[in-house]
């Protein structure tokens, strides 16, 4: 019954930023990748949250070949005292094993403003290994979005590529990360009644969006209070659809070809 009503003909998406490998789905990891495959979800993009991540997160990868792929770096919100040994772990990572990004990582400052300092640094740090490697980096900038913009004028890398996740801001800072080559990545806020993100992306080109679940986190309409999980982002992209005015196959085509330049996925 659940796949039936997921069934799309022809259609592929493409979940660019879920946390599949954390132990919120440790009891039944195998039925979510099934769900998400039923629903045409066929490819699964795993952002790292810190050195102690990068295991579970490998292991998954390995377990579904051409289904997860990994990126690496640091969260904002794991960045402490420590930050050095974080930064040493990703460059170590990256000598042993093939990532599609830098990711995630970014500035928060919504719950603890402790450790901007560091935050700063470690961000700018892993945008020069993203320019060293050739590899495009995906972004957090919660309550950060302009400090983020500053910094990345700091690093003097001007072709840096990438998507903001989770991005809720205003048509006009949209706009402006667009400018400078980024995508922006939208999730189940889209659905949510009172976001005003559909109104942002009525002005948006579909050129320049992937969508993403960022499960467990999150979760859409009519899903919204439960785990998330990649199955969903169906109802982002018949949310967008909706504003759009566009099949959401159409949505899917697009958004998913996005996904795949921007990550050269295979």
């Amino acid at each position: 019954m659940f796949a039936a009503s997921c069934h799309y003909n022809k259609m592929q998406l493409i979940d660019s930023h879920t946390h599949l490998y954390l132990s919120e789905f440790d009891d039944d990891r195998d039925e979510i990748i099934s769900r998400a495959l039923n629903c045409n979800v066929t490819k699964m993009l795993l952002p790292n949250i810190n050195k102690d991540s990068v295991g579970p997160l490998l292991r998954m990868v390995s377990n579904y070949p051409g289904i997860c792929y990994p990126m690496i770096g640091i969260h904002p919100a794991s960045i402490r005292d420590d930050y050095n040994e974080q930064l040493e772990a990703v460059n170590n990572n990256l000598g042993k094993h093939k990532f599609i990004a830098i990711g995630e990582i970014g500035i928060d400052l919504y719950w603890d403003k402790t450790y901007i300092r560091e935050q700063e640094t470690a961000f700018k740090e892993q945008v020069k290994i993203a320019g060293r490697e050739n590899l495009p980096v995906v972004i957090h900038s919660r309550e950060s979005l302009e400090k983020i913009l500053t910094l990345l004028d700091a690093t003097g890398l001007h072709d840096l590529r990438g998507v903001f996740h989770a991005f809720t801001g205003s048509s006009e800072q949209a706009h402006e990360i667009i400018s400078r080559g980024f995508l922006i990545g939208i999730g189940g806020i889209l659905t949510f009644k009172n976001s005003d993100l559909d109104k942002t992306l009525e002005s948006i080109d579909l050129g320049k969006i992937i969508l993403e679940t960022d499960s467990p986190y999150l979760a859409p309409v009519p899903k919204r209070g439960k785990r998330n999980e990649s199955s969903y982002i169906r109802f982002i992209a018949e949310k967008l659809g909706e504003i759009k005015n566009l099949p959401v196959e159409e949505i899917a085509r697009i958004t998913t070809s996005n996904c795949i330049n921007l990550f050269n996925l295979d």
